[in-house]
């Protein structure tokens, strides 16, 4: 299944779920609501998501003069994945990690923590960058933002059940409220999670392609895995973790069922055995 149906159908999923939601709680003028309140995220996820999280991290936009290393790579993997050149950004993070935002490959943005910078040698750096690029020419930003407002929208319109009275209602619209509140959020967390793992995959895929160093972008990820563990991201929003090269929550438990990210032995074995094929 292509990268384009799959993102169709959950966001047809989860735009429906949202709806199912609205109506369980409030019938036909609840399912509008409901979908108003989408419609309204969905806006400003599309045009201001990018500007919002950069500024979240307090990142810094970064040229061939402040940052020649990271600039001169990115630049390099932009021409060879046949992509317009991104927006370059550093956090000023110790905890080794990056991300790429923006809602098109003209309006796409990468960015990388100084921790990122001063613990990966060049091959690794190239694998991550070109990670993110392919994250880019995939178009998995912005169906990976749509995909977390929508189930921030079910989150939220579910919520809003907790606080409205229920004490009129009949006993079947009384139980599908119940299962709105309970049930739906959890639906929405498990569809979006699903297809950000194999996002995560492609990308490493396509990352690997990019960049000819399949084992660089393996050994950066055991390296970045292993930090940021002992060194958590700040300023962290967990909303925004699906965004990162590694999650920077931990897998542990519960956690580990609805992570983000794919094992991380599975995407190191995935990288190592694509390098011995070829």
């Amino acid at each position: 299944m292509s990268n384009m149906i799959r993102t169709t159908l959950l966001m047809g999923g989860l735009t429906v779920l949202l709806v199912f939601v609205g109506g369980a709680i409030g019938g036909q003028t609840g399912a509008l609501t409901a979908f108003i309140i989408a419609a309204g995220m969905n806006f400003v996820a599309y045009f201001f998501s990018d500007r919002m999280v950069l500024a979240r991290y307090r990142a810094k936009e970064a040229g061939p003069d402040s940052e020649p290393r990271l600039y001169g790579i990115v630049e390099k993997l932009a021409k060879k994945a046949d992509l317009p050149m991104p927006k370059v950004y550093v956090i000023p993070d110790r905890a080794p990690n990056a991300f790429a935002t923006g809602r098109s490959p003209r309006h796409a943005a990468v960015a990388a923590t100084r921790g990122i910078l001063e613990t990966l040698n060049d091959d690794e750096l190239e694998g991550v960058m070109a990670h993110e690029l392919a994250h880019v020419k995939h178009r998995d930003i912005l169906s990976g933002t749509i995909a977390a407002t929508l189930a921030g929208a079910v989150a939220l319109v579910s919520r809003s059940a907790m606080y409205s009275g229920q004490s009129g209602q009949s006993n079947s619209n009384a139980l599908g409220a119940m299962l709105a509140v309970i049930v739906a959020p959890l639906i929405a967390m498990i569809l979006r999670m699903s297809v950000s793992r194999t996002r995560e995959y492609a990308a490493d895929d396509g990352g690997a392609e990019i960049s000819g160093k399949p084992l660089g972008l393996a050994s950066a990820l055991e390296k970045i895995s292993a930090t940021a563990r002992r060194r958590p991201l700040a300023n962290l929003n967990s909303a925004h973790a699906h965004m990162f090269i590694v999650s920077p929550l931990s897998g542990g438990g519960l956690a580990g069922l609805m992570a983000s990210h794919p094992p991380m032995e599975e995407r190191v074995a995935r990288l190592r055995a694509m390098a011995a094929g070829a």
